[in-house]
């Protein structure tokens, strides 16, 4: 059973997404709170997936995403965004998020988004990715991307292709016909001569490299 937390200070939106998760015979809504109690609320619960809104008025969504990437037990967390909030999303980046999703996110693609959440994989909602992928590199230097991927060789660059689709392990493993082992070792090395990124750093570089000529639905293949 995978365990979610939802964290936003809106009541009507916390109803909401436990209501669409509870339809799902495999998740488990465990705890629902307002940023000021997150971290407390979050760890406690135990939950393995984290829907963290990015910007709520009585704590900053950043400063609780930080708090629960230091802890012991680190949940996977994405951060619930709306079109107005850019200026957050290379800092939600840097600070650990395992990818984004707007609030009106279709039910069937948030269902499948937690499952991946919850496999490791990373999430991307195509509505946001573009807004994404800009905030992150706009810091960056523009021949970052391309310079990154041409030290990778052929197999890690399949890989980091997979990783910008949003698979997880299990799901690499299967496209590309590899041990599950075998996989997380590529991924790892990827990641590694990518200066230390996340998955979802990793996957927007994916993109920004031209490695991702399709995106599937939030959550990637099933």
């Amino acid at each position: 059973m995978i365990r979610v937390a939802v964290v936003d200070d809106e009541a009507l939106v916390r109803s909401g997404l436990r209501l669409i998760l509870g339809t799902a015979p495999d998740i488990d809504v465990v705890a629902e709170c307002s940023g000021a109690s997150a971290v407390a609320t979050v760890l406690g619960s135990k939950a393995d997936v984290v829907l963290l809104d990015i910007r709520m008025p009585d704590a900053d969504g950043l400063t609780v995403l930080r708090q629960l990437r230091a802890a012991p037990r680190s949940p996977a967390v994405a951060m619930l965004t709306t079109f107005d909030v850019q200026e957050y999303l290379a800092a939600a980046l840097r600070a650990g998020a395992a990818g984004f999703l707007l609030k009106d996110t279709d039910p069937e693609q948030l269902v499948r988004a937690v499952r991946t959440l919850a496999e490791g994989g990373s999430v991307l909602d195509p509505a946001v990715t573009r807004a994404v992928i800009g905030g992150y590199l706009a810091a960056e230097a523009e021949a970052t991307a391309a310079e990154a991927v041409e030290a990778l060789t052929p197999r890690e660059r399949e890989v980091l292709a997979l990783l910008g689709e949003g698979l997880a392990n299990p799901q690499i493993a299967e496209r590309m016909g590899l041990a599950p082992s075998t996989v997380k070792d590529h991924v790892r090395a990827v990641l590694g001569k990518l200066g230390g990124l996340n998955r979802v750093q990793a996957a927007i570089v994916a993109d920004r490299a031209g490695l991702v000529t399709s995106r599937p639905p939030i959550g990637g293949a099933r």
